[in-house]
């Protein structure tokens, strides 16, 4: 292994030392991880039949692409702003407005509809003059343009060429095939919680999406960026990998770098988890 960095943030990997470092300003947090120990984390590849992606952030730097679109719109309005802050705001109120869904709060709505509604406020926030609808309705679709990180593509069909890979997003279906199209994710299945009729991390959008690949809960793994996505999926009975994505957020907030004792494996990208996995 090597050595990840970024301007703000690195991920650092060693085998000499068998150590993991996240440094963020003047913090410093590591995890002991040797291939010993890594060991311990792995279930039998045998078992697994098929890989399903949370997307945003694991599969896609959603930060970057949000903030490079909203630049565009701003620079053609006149506006001038933090479009990374303009990013996370925006971002900010998806699991609001999942969260009044899974309660029950709110009917079902897809999320390319709790984007539009926070897009609304924002646009207002940002001090955007007013923008004709179907400008709104198109920039509103910026979600379906994410790019994928570096190892995304590659990675998956590596991934691909062993077990079935599918989305298990909290995103629509259109948003997610548009998003497969733009950013080439190469999956078996766009499977998305708008399948299931619950938002993640409700057990139902984990249980269904193994019952609709025809699997038992323990044959599907969860490959999340996420440490709360990925304790939803064992507590549905599924397996989980975590890989990291330590740039998702910027200085903004920090990233799940460090494994929870019972997931299965732990990788710092998609090539990483494919050649634990076997993978060609």
């Amino acid at each position: 292994m090597g050595k990840i960095a970024a301007h703000s943030t690195s991920l650092i990997w060693t085998d000499r030392r068998g150590q993991l470092e996240y440094r963020s300003s003047d913090r410093l947090r590591h995890f002991n991880y040797t291939d010993h120990d890594r060991g311990k984390y792995q279930v039998s590849k045998s078992q697994i039949k098929a890989l399903v992606f949370d997307v945003f952030g694991t599969v896609v730097d959603w930060r970057t692409s949000i903030s490079r679109q909203a630049a565009e719109l701003g620079a053609k309005h006149g506006v001038e702003a933090n479009w990374n802050k303009f990013a996370d705001d925006w971002r900010a109120g998806y699991g609001v407005g999942m969260a009044k869904v899974n309660s029950g709060e709110d009917e079902w709505k897809i999320v390319d509809q709790i984007h539009r509604e926070r897009l609304d406020v924002i646009l207002d926030e940002y001090g955007f003059p007013t923008i004709a609808e179907d400008e709104k309705v198109e920039f509103n679709k910026a979600w379906h343009r994410l790019d994928g990180w570096p190892d995304s593509t590659d990675g998956l069909l590596r991934l691909k060429s062993k077990y079935i890979i599918a989305s298990l997003s909290n995103g629509n279906i259109a948003l997610l095939t548009n998003m497969a199209k733009y950013a080439n994710l190469p999956w078996d299945a766009v499977l998305s919680a708008e399948l299931t009729g619950k938002y993640k991390t409700h057990t139902r959008a984990y249980t269904k999406t193994a019952e609709l690949l025809g699997l038992e809960y323990d044959e599907v793994m969860l490959v999340a960026a996420h440490n709360g996505d990925l304790r939803g999926a064992i507590n549905a009975g599924l397996k989980a990998a975590l890989v990291t994505r330590p740039d998702e957020y910027g200085d903004a907030k920090q990233p799940d770098l460090e494994p929870e004792p019972d997931f299965d494996y732990f990788a710092k990208d998609f090539h990483d988890l494919a050649d634990q996995l076997g993978c060609s």
